[in-house]
């Protein structure tokens, strides 16, 4: 099988690098944000043609289970930030674009290969990550969020537009984040700030672990 995997930013290119040297699985840097990624996937699967992909790096996680070091692996995506209104024809929810789906899907087998896993001190949380062009660094943008989405496990930048654009392209996807803060916690970010100084070389290892399992 050949796998891709895309991250957001060079700091979590260089880790899943490090944990990946030596193998065939291919690993990208597609920048931060919805229109970033869309471009580094639909690069990724042009010029690779990978059989599946996975969207990695960290998140901001959301529930009262979750702890920072987690994963999420996504069940279904949507996009926080999009709503299409009920004046262009109606049938729309939040966080759907018109004439997709109101949530995109994760791949039944990468999700219940991802649910497998098993591993000392380890939690991994099924459930649905939101994505938008929002860095969210205060608890009033997270509640704002969580207010539309209560279920929500995670939250990113990429991960809902990578998850489209495979759809399009009918690849094979899941979202695999570790999470770095905890936005209804922590005021001033610093949980993330902490993560990548502190714990991001050992959480990684873990998208590893989840790899080898395909």
């Amino acid at each position: 099988m050949k796998i891709g995997i895309i991250v957001a930013m060079d700091r979590e290119l260089q880790q899943l690098r490090q944990v990946f040297e030596g193998s065939q699985v291919i690993v990208e840097k597609c920048g931060i944000g919805k229109v970033n990624a869309a471009l580094g996937v639909q690069r990724m699967i042009n010029e690779y043609r990978p059989d599946c992909i996975i969207s990695s790096g960290c998140a901001g996680g959301n529930g009262d289970d979750v702890q920072v070091k987690d994963v999420v692996a996504s069940t279904q995506l949507a996009y926080h930030d999009v709503y299409c209104g009920e004046a262009i024809g109606g049938g729309v929810v939040y966080g759907q674009v018109q004439g997709l789906p109101a949530r995109f899907e994760a791949d039944p087998y990468l999700l219940q290969k991802a649910k497998e896993i098993k591993q000392d001190g380890l939690a991994i949380h099924p459930g649905l990550i939101v994505t938008g062009d929002w860095f969210v660094d205060s608890r009033e943008k997270m509640r704002e969020i969580i207010n539309h989405f209560p279920e929500a496990k995670a939250v990113d930048m990429e991960s809902a537009a990578i998850a489209h654009t495979c759809y399009m392209a009918g690849v094979p996807f899941i979202s695999f984040r570790v999470v770095s803060d905890m936005p209804l916690r922590d005021t001033q970010a610093q949980q993330y700030h902490d993560f990548w100084a502190q714990v991001a070389a050992q959480s990684f290892l873990t998208t590893r672990t989840f790899v080898e399992s395909l």
